[in-house]
């Protein structure tokens, strides 16, 4: 083993590198020091090879501490070492970096220390023994090898490798800063106690470190078998193809075949698997060297005998001879880090700025986090939700507002009543012609072209209205003359009206119920994407459906009053009756009239329905023009006499017709339907908004208060538990917070080196 604790390393170790290669290594020890490398790509060596390539020997070369040698544990788990510049006095702090579980599967990254910090150089080898024996046996307390340690072969250890790394975090005055891994040794084929999937597994380890860009891979090839039997350079050159991060490292000098020497100093000539940092050369100590002891100083002074007196080491040209020697190399590999470090400097601050924003941007999206406070932070959260209901349901200028949404339903229904018109016939069942339009209530009944909201098919009750029945004037008559009782022979009882307002006002129910359960669903709906979006992250979901629970019952009770309203508008309407008397009356004499130029087989009342006034007055009329001038000539005398009359009023002059009761009856009843109808489809909407729209938002508030018993003795510890957010986002906060802790301290070190 390697002797004399008082001398320590030098090479990466070297203190007198210059200021800036020193600033560089430091800035990046500091930044693996705060674990921002789970997080990003951070410059890096990472040492590799095949099995017995020499890689250990190396690693204490360049280190200036001894890794254990026996049971294989020493290539079969990670070695990190990170060395940082003290002034204080030399020291080692072991710890398990623990990034998989025992069946391999990802979990938290933990830092385990194990044991206290060791100041004497000879304590170094065992402890790394122990604590890799604690990596490759997950399932025993890591504390317990720190006391016990049985002799352990590979195939009695739980693992027999693992992703998890031996963390050694080494400081001292003539110490610089700087990080690499000693990686396990490539596996070619098992032996009969080896497992098949170590192969693989080993080779994932490997992987996951030299893709990474900016690591340097220091890649070591023995002399002693041949250069393409070793698969860590196949490996490499499968990530690093044209070579520009790799260095080679050739080990066992000593062992080459005699007569094969030319071969492998083709690579020291870079002639052969050229690289750009080029090929090295180094002599460690032999197994039987080390088991006798020997100082850091000796071995390095037996490297260099070896290379100045040994053939043909000692003849090789002069620009040749900086590649060989661990001095070089470790020169070499502090330049090549620290020129990395630079130049990746600039990405560093820009990812480490996104990688920042990205991990900002996710912890806002998580739900707000559980206050200290949990009875005023529910109290507030049911006010909020009050609030906002209580503004849609009064109404915003929104698309998708609750009134805008309704509104295509309040004219469905206003069109269904509207249809229920009853369809008088004004003449016999034989005659086949078409009823004429009715253009006094052209106006009235045309709706606004207004542009209509977008609502789903299933939505709108648009199904066709099937055609109403014909009821023909003689059929009135007859209808009429049966219910006739004491009546002298000139009237009609009531009775007969009322029968037909009665038809229609029956069929006002169904439209009136569509647009109840149309509000009724637009209002749930609403009220489930309201209470979802201010309760819908609180706690672990039972507010939410505790919430809910409240809310439907709440709107079913509103639901409630506003069917019992409808109801008790359609019972009004059973009885007939207006005081609206202008209007009525207005509009009967009207239909009459409409009613007696349609029963007129002339050309007179077309004549009147198309009379048009004359602008001029012509002394010779010819047929057409003469109609027109009498009718004006007519108009104009009943108006001069004091008569107010439209041309659409003449036809009411035409002599008296036998059917004139059922005239009446049918004038009057179309009359009082479009009083009605109005009336009920104004009634209707406002009944449904006032009970079920505005009612719903009275008293909410407080069903949410006393529902979830936020007044109660108990109301904390209610409150506590609704606000208890869900282990797993508790989980990822935690994960998400620890890294934002991790990426804040790095930018607090890339802040200090421009200081």
């Amino acid at each position: 083993m390697i002797t004399d604790p008082a001398d320590n390393g030098v090479g990466l170790s070297d203190s007198t590198l210059s200021q800036h290669r020193r600033r560089m290594l430091d800035l990046i020890n500091r930044l693996h020091t705060t674990g921002v490398q789970t997080d990003m790509d951070l410059p890096m060596i990472a040492v590799i090879g095949s099995q017995s390539a020499g890689k250990s020997s190396l690693i204490e070369s360049i280190s200036g501490i001894t890794l254990p040698r026996s049971a294989g544990t020493c290539t079969r788990c990670p070695t990190e070492c990170k060395l940082s510049h003290s002034e204080d006095a030399w020291k080692c702090v072991v710890k398990l970096h623990i990034t998989t579980g025992p069946s391999g599967q990802p979990c938290d990254v933990t830092t385990i220390p194990f044991g206290s910090p060791i100041t004497d150089k000879a304590d170094v080898e065992d402890r790394i023994r122990r604590a890799q024996r604690a990596i490759l046996n997950p399932g025993t307390n890591a504390q317990k090898f720190l006391h016990e340690l049985e002799d352990q072969t590979a195939d009695q250890a739980e693992l027999s490798f693992s992703k998890n790394c031996v963390s050694l975090e080494i400081s001292g005055k003539d110490v610089a800063d700087l990080s690499f891994v000693d990686l396990p040794g490539l596996i070619a084929s098992v032996g009969s106690t080896g497992k098949t999937g170590d192969i693989d597994l080993v080779k994932g380890l490997v992987t996951s470190y030299i893709e990474k860009p900016s690591c340097v891979i220091l890649l070591t090839v023995t002399c002693e078998t041949d250069f393409e039997n070793q698969g860590a350079h196949h490996l490499t050159k499968q990530y690093d193809p044209e070579g520009k991060r790799t260095v080679g490292v050739l080990t066992k000098p000593d062992r080459i075949p005699t007569g094969e020497e030319s071969t492998w100093l083709r690579f020291i000539r870079n002639e052969q698997e050229p690289l750009v940092n080029h090929w090295y050369c180094v002599k460690q100590p032999g197994s039987q060297t080390l088991k006798n002891g020997i100082s850091w100083a000796e071995a390095r002074k037996q490297e260099n005998d070896f290379f100045a007196l040994t053939q043909p080491w000692s003849t090789v040209e002069s620009q040749y001879q900086k590649f060989m020697r661990t001095s070089n190399l470790t020169e070499r590999l502090s330049t090549i880090l620290s020129e990395l470090i630079a130049k990746r400097l600039p990405e560093i601050h820009k990812e480490l700025y996104n990688i920042l924003r990205k991990t900002q941007d996710e912890m806002r999206k998580l739900p707000k986090a559980p206050s200290n406070d949990p009875v005023g932070e529910v109290w507030n959260v049911v006010g909020q939700f009050s609030s906002q209901l209580s503004r849609r349901l009064e109404g915003t200028p929104d698309k998708d507002g609750i009134l805008q949404t309704i509104r295509p339903h309040q004219q469905a229904f206003k069109r269904a009543v509207r249809a229920t018109a009853p369809n008088f016939i004004p003449w016999g069942k034989g005659d086949a012609r078409n009823l004429p339009a009715i253009d006094f209530l052209a106006n009235e009944e045309d709706e606004p072209q207004e542009p209509q909201a977008v609502v789903p098919s299933m939505l709108t009750p648009r199904s066709p209205t099937p055609p109403l029945e014909e009821i023909y004037i003689e059929d009135v008559l007859n209808h009429a003359q049966r219910a006739r009782t004491r009546e002298l022979p000139d009237n009609y009882p009531f009775i007969v009206q009322q029968t037909y307002i009665k038809e229609f006002t029956e069929k006002w129910e169904t439209p009136a119920l569509i647009l109840f359960d149309k509000v009724y669903d637009v209002l749930k709906k609403d009220l489930s994407d309201l209470v979802d979006e201010h309760f819908g992250k609180m706690g672990r979901g039972g507010a939410l459906h505790s919430v809910l629970m409240i809310v439907n019952e709440h709107l079913d009770s509103a639901a409630k009053q506003a069917k019992e309203k409808i109801a008790w508008i359609l019972e009004l309407e059973k009885a007939p009756t207006t005081l609206n008397v202008h209007y009525y009356s207005d509009y009967k004499t009207k239909f009459l009239g409409y009613y007696k130029g349609c029963r007129d087989h002339g050309e007179l009342t077309i004549k009147l329905q198309n009379y048009r006034a004359p602008t001029t007055i012509h002394p010779n009329p010819i047929h057409g023009q003469a109609f027109q001038q009498a009718v004006h000539k007519a108009l104009a005398g009943l108006t001069e006499a004091g008569l107010s009359v439209q041309a659409g009023d003449l036809p009411k002059l035409l002599p008296v017709d036998p059917m004139e009761p059922a005239l009446l009856i049918m004038a009057g009843v179309r009359a009082y339907f479009q009083v009605a109808y109005k009336r009920f489809a104004d009634m209707i909407p406002l009944a449904i908004d006032y009970e079920i729209v505005l009612g719903l938002h009275k008293g909410v508030e407080q069903a949410l208060l006393d529902g979830l018993s936020l007044t109660g003795p108990d109301a904390h510890a209610r409150c506590q538990m609704m606000v208890q957010e869900h282990s797993t986002v508790a989980s990822k906060r935690t994960e998400l917070q620890k890294k934002l802790d991790r990426l804040h301290a790095a930018s607090l070190e890339l802040r200090k080196l421009f200081v």
